[in-house]
């Protein structure tokens, strides 16, 4: 399933969530500007496991966790990770307001950057990628819109249907193909399969559902008296 967008509306500009998809779309150009010199830049700014571990050598090593939330491996990887939050981080932001969002969204990336390290913690291979700070949005969304719908491409075959859905089935099944993937490189002992770090999918959508109620704004309601 693709999705392609939701039917919840909102009624505010997200300018965080905006913010920070032009964010990752420049930093991936200038990513592809760098030609042979990509791979020096991703070895400083990415996050690798074994450095974090033993950060106390270079605590400078722990900028990674926010650096490497904007940097991307090609162009699938960044458009299928803004087309995520285009759609989904924009009712998020106006559930918990621009700057609770901003703060939302880079924790859960940390956070989803460490649940991928304590499942390889000595792993030398470069983790990055918006996809932990992403899943954190979607389990908030979770949260906050379950019967929700999304509106996604199913391809059966040579066939392509249009569907809307709910987003506690959408979500839901997305969350279940990270654990069970996040299982199985678990078992064979890969730090990464299929390119795709999987416990950083499921620690940032787990940050996500359980944070996301805290992070809500405080509706006030008001009385009419007679």
């Amino acid at each position: 399933m693709i999705p392609i967008k939701d039917t919840t509306p909102t009624r505010t500009f997200p300018v965080v969530n905006y913010t920070i998809i032009i964010l990752n779309i420049l930093v991936f150009l200038f990513e592809v500007s760098l030609g042979p010199h990509l791979r020096d830049f991703i070895s400083v700014w990415a996050v690798v496991p074994e450095r974090i571990i033993n950060w106390h050598r270079d605590p400078l090593v722990l900028v990674t966790l926010i650096t490497a939330q904007f940097l991307h491996g090609g162009w699938l990887h960044v458009g299928g990770n803004m087309l995520y939050l285009w759609i989904f981080g924009d009712n998020v932001e106006e559930e918990m307001g621009h700057f609770k969002y901003l703060i939302f969204y880079l924790f859960g990336g940390i956070v989803a950057s460490m649940a991928q390290i304590l499942s390889h913690p000595h792993s030398t291979v470069p983790t990055l990628g918006a996809s932990g700070a992403i899943a954190a949005v979607l389990g908030a969304y979770l949260v906050y819109f379950p019967r929700g719908g999304v509106t996604v491409i199913v391809p059966i075959f040579f066939y392509i249907e249009v569907v809307t859905l709910p987003a506690v089935f959408v979500l839901g099944t997305w969350f279940l193909e990270q654990l069970l993937n996040g299982t199985l490189s678990i078992s064979t002992g890969a730090a990464v399969t299929g390119g795709i770090a999987w416990w950083a999918h499921i620690g940032g959508f787990v940050t996500g559902m359980l944070l996301g109620p805290l992070f809500r704004r405080r509706r006030w309601h008001h009385s009419a008296y007679w």
